[in-house]
């Protein structure tokens, strides 16, 4: 009777478990995102010899990428022991280990400097960085998912989602402050480095909420029927999950491709192919990122009643299409069409996001349930998210044209509609029989 009764007496209000999930995700994904809009515009310049004005983009693109490969590595390690130790200490550490990195960046010299020693440093920085948002997103969503009413899970774990557009728009707001107040000279010379230096600030604060919730209730009851002799959770997910696993990956391929495309590549697209000043990308995909915080959860809620795959469908073969509209509107060079491109792609993203957390959550149980999240989503980075900006600049120069980019984004969309409608709907499933 004890245990059945522990997790009531202990359940920390759903609201502040949303509350630190949410500002440890943004701080998290500002930390990400900041580097990704730092490399689309500065990197190249900064910390790689001096060339082709898209060579270096790609280079930097490259080092972005690398933060992509060490996230899976993260959502193993971090996986591991949150499913051993719990969800709430590993979510502390993940947080101070994107901050210390995101912080290091700030200080660090340039090629011009230190010469090769910069990149190397950089692309250091950066594999720590993706290290620790391998263990970061996992984690934030079960939490959550596992405090909540199982009635509204879409609605309350869409809610850490919505950390990446609010860190997408402190990190563009950011810079794009600092753009339209200082000279190009004085952005690339320190101003850049401001925005990676305010981390320490932000890592404070999301540490501060974060030690004030409690452990997931779900999670103490599977910990307390865990036997010695378990199987690690790794290899538990890897024998017993695989099609769960190669589901939740065809699934981000969308999801995760497009969002770089619209809010990464295009500060690359306008700078470099259409000639724009920096700010046009940067304001563009501002505005985009509001809209996309508040639909994200009007998402994740339409998904409590509908289901997850008709809400995902939608997404994945929205952003398919509106791929081709984005480069058109955008083309155009008037900012009031690129910031609709922006927004529209980002709602229709939304509607993967919002969803996806209670999707990927109900895919799993509760004692692998970590390392079954964080591997499924952490491995389709490496192939999505870290390859896309690369891909997208490299099909840019190779065609000299904006639809090649579109074309991609649609054959990503093929394979998340294909992986979603493959795979039954998961919204009535109860996470503590899993």
């Amino acid at each position: 009777m004890a245990t059945s009764t522990e997790p009531t007496r202990t359940r920390t209000p759903i609201a502040r478990v949303v509350g630190a999930s949410l500002i440890g995700t943004t701080v998290e994904w500002y930390d990400f995102f900041l580097y990704g809009v730092a490399a689309s515009v500065v990197f190249g310049e900064l910390f790689f010899p001096k060339g082709e004005e898209l060579t270096g983009t790609l280079l930097s693109f490259a080092t972005f990428a690398v933060g992509f490969f060490a996230r899976p590595i993260g959502g193993v390690v971090f996986g591991h022991f949150g499913d051993r130790l719990g969800r709430k200490n590993l979510l502390v550490l993940s947080l101070l280990m994107m901050g210390l990195a995101t912080f290091a960046i700030g200080l660090l010299p340039t090629y011009a400097q230190v010469g090769a020693l910069a990149p190397v440093l950089l692309t250091v920085l950066r594999l720590i960085q993706g290290f620790a948002l391998g263990g970061e997103w996992g984690g934030a969503v079960l939490i959550v998912s596992e405090h909540g009413d199982p009635a509204r899970r879409g609605f309350w774990s869409s809610w850490p989602q919505a950390g990446a557009p609010a860190g997408q728009l402190i990190a563009n707001g950011v810079l794009a402050g600092l753009a339209a107040f200082q000279s190009d000279e004085d952005f690339n010379s320190w101003g850049w480095r401001i925005p990676f230096l305010l981390s320490a600030v932000l890592v404070l604060v999301g540490l501060w909420v974060r030690l004030r919730i409690e452990e997931s209730p779900l999670f103490r009851q599977a910990r307390d029927k865990q036997e010695p002799t378990d199987k690690l959770p790794f290899v538990e997910v890897i024998t017993k999950y695989p099609r769960e696993v190669l589901t939740a990956m065809g699934a981000r391929m969308a999801e995760n491709v497009s969002y770089y495309i619209f809010t990464i590549v295009i500060a690359t697209y306008a700078k470099e192919h259409l000639k724009l000043d920096k700010s046009f990308a940067l304001n563009a995909v501002l505005i985009g990122a509001a809209i996309h915080f508040c639909a994200i959860p009007m998402w994740g809620a339409l998904s409590d009643r509908v289901g997850r795959k008709p809400v995902y469908l939608l997404g994945a073969i929205g952003v398919g299409i509106w791929a081709f509209v984005f480069i058109a509107l955008v083309d155009t060079k008037n900012f009031a069409l690129a910031a609709l491109a922006v927004t529209v792609g980002l709602v229709l993203h939304g509607a993967m996001y919002g969803p996806q957390a209670s999707f990927f959550t109900e895919l799993f149980g509760t004692r692998v349930r970590y390392s079954g999240v964080s591997v499924g989503y952490k491995l389709a980075s490496i192939i999505a998210g870290g390859l896309a900006p690369f891909i997208a600049v490299a099909l840019l120069k190779a065609y000299d044209s904006g639809y090649a980019i579109s074309i991609y984004v649609a054959a990503c969309s093929v394979i998340s509609i294909i992986a979603v409608t493959s795979y039954g709907e998961t919204r009535q499933r109860d996470l503590a029989t899993l």
